[in-house]
């Protein structure tokens, strides 16, 4: 019982999660199009058979569906839940035309298609942004307290009270960007320029990776260089100071993001740590213990990695679109149905290997795949 009750805790925690990222995403959509003068015709969370909603008075449907794990807007002109455009339809009204996103310019097409990833990005802001304001941000300054023996910042001469100034050219405000830059980095050697005493000096370390494994259980390759700051504080900022650290974090997370993705391409970094939905729906229900402060900043990092996903130029996602809008541009005119199709069918077929390879790692971390192979050994 206690095992169901605790996996019913982690279902309910990754729906509400899903169901608030969706619902942003979708939100840019329908905003941008409204804006654009585009008809809606559905608003929906979720996919398959309708379980509650309503009708606005503009027309749009809104509901909730019985599939929950996604969502879509539905425009007049298009063919399906997925965007695909359809063929022009003959004999339309003029207001039809002019409600039709088929028929709206080329720049409003591709507005309306880039403002759902844009939403999520700008939502992540807002979510830092208010923790910045009313719990604060995690502040330590860059000043080295201890040097592990042996480790790589000893190798390259690092003392305690030193104070880093710059790595590799970035400037060093807090300790916290220090670890950031080490975890993205890897094996990448680090210009290290610190104050010590009353001049500047420059020091290379090379961090040593090693895998560790975390608390959920799962094995990562980590960066370590060796040093140790003071108390981490949490530093309260004004409105505008708020929005502008929280713009520089949402940077930053997304720079991590897809050099994680390029270090895995390129087979530096395990493809293990690829997680999918029962992994997300896992640590859901592990921040949900930690607090709403831990919530909101998994969600926020949740929904830039939905927006920056849903802008590779992928056939089904929004940078497949923005990729054919792009193409059209230059064309002066759109891919053929045909080529289209086929882009669409490829973008579909590797948007679900990648959802199977994904799942497959969740089965594996949750360890059910070994389960299922002790039952036939």
């Amino acid at each position: 019982m206690e095992f169901l009750a605790s996996a019913a805790s982690y279902i309910i925690s990754f729906l509400l999660v899903l169901t608030v990222l969706v619902f942003v995403h979708e939100l840019g959509h329908y905003w941008v199009a409204r804006r654009c003068g585009v008809r809606i015709e559905i608003f929906s969370i979720g996919f398959g058979p309708e379980i509650r909603g309503w009708t606005d008075r503009a027309g749009t449907r809104w509901k909730l569906s019985l599939v929950p794990l996604g969502g879509y807007v539905k425009m007049f002109g298009d063919a399906d839940a997925a965007s695909v455009t359809s063929n022009p339809l003959v004999g339309l009204s003029p207001r039809d035309v002019a409600e039709s996103f088929y028929h709206k310019p080329l720049a409003q097409r591709a507005a309306i298609v880039a403002a759902g990833p844009a939403a999520n990005f700008l939502f992540a802001a807002l979510v830092f942004a208010g923790l910045f304001v009313f719990v604060g941000q995690p502040f330590t300054p860059p000043d080295i307290s201890a040097v592990l023996p042996g480790s790589a910042a000893e190798k390259a001469g690092l003392q305690p009270g030193d104070r880093i100034l710059r790595i590799n050219g970035e400037s060093i405000e807090r300790f916290e960007e220090i670890q950031r830059i080490v975890q993205i980095g890897l094996e990448q050697p680090l210009d290290i320029v610190v104050r010590r005493g009353s001049g500047e000096i420059v020091l290379r370390a090379v961090p040593v990776v090693v895998e560790e494994v975390d608390r959920l259980g799962d094995k990562h390759r980590v960066a370590r260089l060796g040093l140790r700051a003071g108390g981490v504080e949490f530093v309260r900022h004004d409105p505008l100071t708020a929005v502008w650290r929280s713009v520089q974090e949402t940077y930053s997370q997304t720079v991590g993001t897809l050099r994680a993705v390029g270090q895995m391409i390129a087979g530096s970094r395990t493809t293990e740590e690829l997680g999918g939905p029962l992994r997300i729906a896992q640590m859901s229900g592990e921040v949900v213990q930690g607090g709403v402060g831990s919530l909101l900043v998994f969600i926020a990092i949740l929904s830039i990695n939905l927006g920056l996903i849903n802008l590779f130029p992928i056939p089904v996602l929004d940078g497949g679109h923005l990729m054919f809008y792009a193409i059209e541009a230059v064309r002066g005119q759109p891919l053929g149905p045909r080529a289209q199709e086929y882009g669409f069918r490829f973008g579909l077929a590797l948007v679900l290997s990648l959802a199977v390879f994904a799942t497959w790692n969740d089965l594996v971390h949750l360890r059910v795949v070994e389960f299922l192979v002790g039952l036939v050994t």
